[in-house]
């Protein structure tokens, strides 16, 4: 029973610290500034009002005059943003810029990255979720010294009101006499009860301020994962059972697709992590997502759903399942729907180093170097793919990107999707591009992202030399990383497992 148990009280913390993904706070965004290719990091403060620390690494070697930064929140009635503050070169690095950028309100913001240089202005938007999740502790010695003040303070003030009642009518020189003394003493008194009085009632706002904030930190909205017998299969049921959700409360939005699904829903088999699966749900109603489920090995699964709202705050659910042994056949409900580790057939995730040997014959490595990866540092998560001749393979567009990385910590308190562009969502960056004063009604700005996407295709198989993910894990530990392409019409997934080293 309390084997059973352990998965849940694990989920349970990775809950606390969940946003646009597990356990990894931070933005990565790579791309283009109009004529300048830039690499974007936003860290989190973690606290809201919080100061937002955000660098800017230019990619090429334009001359640049200037880097401008721009943090705009989702408001559609917003008339006009606030002028943008000016990204510092950092000492040592020519091509690389800093500022810090006040986050006031939680919930979705859209950076404006301006370049400006010899090739003229260009702007990228990187979107950042900005979410509480954590209480700044009182450095032990900065409350020393406030308390220290405190009590400085308050018998100064003591002071000052006894020696007014004693001395102040009195000529220079002039003794005060018992009367006097006596009613400098009453006064103190009367004085400190009202001090301490404010001072208690001080100490009360300060307890429900800090209640309102512990109230307010960021949770997921909860979710629940079942399964059912259908047509010789299974179908995996997800629903967002939160009140959050269901009631429609606090500054709810309905959700927009990304990549073309309302839904990305991974699935991990717990602590061996040799089974996994990448799929799309299907909406029954706004709270309901079902797919059919891979014959996967039985097991512990960890559950990660992906889900984008209009006002483009991206986040991922997390809950927990256990499946028994495949039966019946699997009817795939989406095109795109993915999996490795299937139960029986000897396609099992397993730790392959820095090569992966793909289902169809053709080769992922994974050009990481000798250097170690170390926490915080960008990670060398380069991979080439080859074909059965050793040539570079032919890649089709999956989802509208040539590579999909899905990365995941040992005991599940780190999961990140990734693309070339980095940890921000192709939907939440649409959302800020498109929106306009008049979107105020819910649902108009994803009914009309939806029609913009209505004739978009895939462009042609491409050969490329090398799929890079622009990323620095949060934490030391062992990673699992899933690697995914497209070839000929079928997904292909590497597989490749990191040891992460703390700082030095």
């Amino acid at each position: 029973m309390n084997r059973r148990l352990v998965p849940f009280v694990a989920l349970a913390g990775i809950t606390l610290v969940a946003s646009a993904h597990v356990g990894s706070p931070d933005t990565y965004f790579q791309g283009a500034a109009g004529p300048y290719s830039v690499r974007v990091i936003v860290r989190n403060p973690g606290v809201v009002p919080g100061l937002a620390q955000i660098s800017v690494r230019l990619l090429d070697p334009h001359a640049v005059r200037r880097v401008l930064v721009l943090p705009v929140f989702w408001d559609p009635q917003t008339a006009a943003a606030p002028p943008p503050d000016i990204a510092r070169r950092v000492r040592g690095d020519s091509l690389l810029y800093s500022a810090a950028l006040w986050l006031m309100t939680g919930g979705s913001y859209g950076v404006q990255v301006t370049v400006d240089g010899e090739a003229g202005i260009g702007t990228a938007l990187v979107p950042v979720m900005a979410v509480a999740t954590r209480r700044l502790p009182l450095p032990r010695l900065f409350g020393t010294a406030l308390l220290a003040l405190g009590v400085f303070l308050f018998v100064g003030a003591l002071t000052i009101v006894g020696a007014a009642v004693r001395e102040a009518s009195l000529e220079p020189g002039v003794e005060p006499d018992r009367r006097r003394t006596r009613r400098a003493r009453i006064a103190m008194t009367v004085t400190a009860v009202v001090l301490a009085c404010a001072l208690l009632g001080g100490r009360a706002w300060w307890n429900a301020v800090d209640a309102a904030y512990r109230t307010g930190l960021y949770r997921p909205l909860h979710a629940t994962a079942t399964l059912r017998a259908a047509g010789g299969g299974r179908m995996l049921q997800l629903s967002i059972d939160d009140t959050l959700w269901t009631n429609r409360t606090g500054q709810w939005t309905p959700l927009v697709p990304d990549h073309g699904h309302l839904m990305h829903l991974f699935l991990v088999r717990d602590s061996t992590r040799d089974a996994f699966a990448h799929l799309h749900p299907v909406p029954l109603d706004s709270a309901t997502f079902e797919t059919a489920l891979p014959p996967l090995r039985a097991g512990h699964y960890r559950l990660y759903a992906d889900i984008v709202h209009e006002s483009g705050f991206a986040q991922t659910l997390v809950t927990a399942l256990d499946i028994t042994t495949p039966t019946g056949t699997w009817r795939q409900s989406d095109p795109d729907d993915a999996w490795i580790g299937g139960e029986g057939t000897g396609d099992h995730a397993q730790e392959t180093g820095v090569v992966s040997k793909l289902s169809d014959g053709s080769t992922m490595t994974w050009d990481r170097g000798a250097t170690p990866i170390v926490v915080d540092q960008d990670a060398p998560l380069r991979f080439t793919v080859t074909d059965v001749q050793g040539k570079v393979a032919a890649l089709e567009p999956y989802m509208g990107m040539l590579g999909h990385a899905i990365v995941t910590r040992d005991d599940g308190t780190v999961f990140v999707h990734l693309h070339q562009a980095g940890t921000v969502s192709l939907a939440a960056l649409e959302t800020f591009a498109q929106r306009q004063p008049g979107d105020t009604v819910r649902g108009l700005l994803g009914t009309r992202l939806s029609m913009m996407r209505m004739g978009r295709r895939d462009t042609e198989a491409v050969r490329i030399a090398e799929i890079a993910f622009p990323y620095a894990f949060p934490k030391a530990g062992s990673y699992r990383i899933w690697v995914q392409v497209k070839r000929s019409g079928r997904v292909l997934t590497g597989v490749f497992d990191a040891e992460v080293q703390p700082v030095p």
